[in-house]
């Protein structure tokens, strides 16, 4: 096995401790500093481990990331074997994220080391790659409509983001989906995503790639909106007159939780598939959603959408579970970055920061997620209060 030797004293207090070059703080060594040589104190791959390892404690922005470094600097000095027993001040911490690293490399290098972690698919549609944008808030300045906006790759069932990409400001997300996706092997992976990623040329570049695509359907793509739309519509019966053949097949959930109740039922047909001009098109899908309140209070919303998996691989037992998952992206993704890690108050705004925090923050949801640690806020007081457990999430 190919190590690196630095001395720790918190699991192992007479021990060396052994870091796999291959695991996170052997990669993040690889990254190229982009500071000048003279005057760097603080070692690029050092800080970016001590920015995870805060992280995973619970801290929310550069200036607690750098208390919290402070708190802990002989403990961390010993661990990384810092020539200088001190931490980065509160701005140097600032620099290091905004210009001393390109974050296309960082994103490259944690893509490779959750990819490691997570299970190949053995077979056509196994694996789920979610596909979803969200605008960091607190990067939005006064009187401006745009901030940094972030499009990422996320696997729902294992909740890790495998890559992101930083939305340009005259780009779109459906526009970024390529560059995002070409660093990814789609190979057994079915990418779903919501309607504004519905487009022929992304879904082909998907299938070229050994993929398949579920994409949700609006008004965005008025032809196939509405022939989904005509599909579905209940047939009225005229005497004399047979109701047209249909293959349509469904299924449906009932989810009960906090006084709430939520029906889904899925109606699907391959009935598009023999005329439709859309690339790979197997199948096309209605959703039914009914939810009533704890007063008895009902609401009700229909959804469209297409996929190119056939019957053989997505019954409509799965296809429902697929767009449940990717509805899922909210929770499981957006609200621990906006509640528990407060990315969307954050106003750190010089250069790459804010791209390099929101790394920083997937890396801590998925490295707990990996653990099987979906309390956030219980894994965080852990890590806090003894951090060689989180140290050791990224030597292994």
């Amino acid at each position: 096995m190919n190590t690196t030797t630095i001395f720790g004293r918190l699991a192992l207090p007479d021990q060396a401790l052994l870091f796999d070059l291959e695991a996170l703080y052997g990669q993040l060594q690889r990254i190229k500093d982009r500071r000048k040589r003279r005057g760097v104190r603080y070692p690029l791959g050092d800080m970016l481990m001590i920015g995870i390892l805060a992280k995973l404690a619970g801290q929310t922005s550069s200036r607690a990331i750098a208390e919290w470094a402070e708190l802990r600097k002989l403990e961390l000095a010993r661990l990384f074997a810092l020539r200088r027993k001190t931490m980065p001040h509160f701005s140097t911490w600032s620099r290091i994220l905004g210009m001393a690293v390109d974050p296309s490399e960082v994103e490259e290098v944690l893509g490779r080391f959750f990819a490691r972690q997570v299970n190949k698919p053995l077979q056509p549609g196994e694996r789920h790659l979610c596909l979803d944008g969200k605008t960091l808030r607190g990067t939005i300045a006064i009187g401006k409509s745009q901030g940094v906006h972030l499009l990422a790759a996320y696997l729902p069932q294992e909740g890790v983001v495998l890559a992101q990409v930083q939305v340009s400001t005259s780009g779109s997300e459906v526009s970024s989906a390529p560059l995002l996706l070409a660093s990814l092997d789609l190979r057994g992976t079915v990418v779903s995503g919501d309607a504004i990623f519905a487009s022929r040329k992304l879904s082909l570049k998907i299938l070229q790639a050994k993929g398949d695509y579920l994409w949700m359907i609006k008004e965005n793509q008025v032809q196939m909106y509405q022939e989904i739309a005509a599909l579905f519509e209940p047939q009225p019966s005229r005497p004399g007159w047979s109701a047209p053949p249909m293959d349509f097949r469904s299924a449906q959930s009932i989810q009960k939780r906090h006084g709430r109740r939520e029906k889904r039922r899925i109606t699907v047909s391959s009935l598009l598939a023999s005329y439709s001009q859309w690339p790979g098109l197997m199948q096309v899908f209605q959703i039914e959603r009914q939810r009533t309140n704890a007063l008895g209070e009902t609401e009700q919303e229909v959804h469209y959408g297409i996929t190119s998996l056939p019957t053989s691989l997505a019954t409509p037992k799965r296809l429902l579970a697929l767009v449940r998952e990717h509805w899922g992206i909210e929770n499981g993704l957006h609200y621990r970055r906006d509640r528990t890690l407060d990315e969307d108050r954050s106003q750190l705004r010089m250069g790459h920061a804010p791209h390099l925090l929101a790394l920083l923050n997937n890396t801590a949801i998925g490295l707990r997620a990996r653990r099987g640690q979906n309390n956030l806020p219980r894994a965080q007081r852990t890590f806090d209060y003894q951090f060689d457990k989180a140290l050791a999430l990224l030597a292994a």
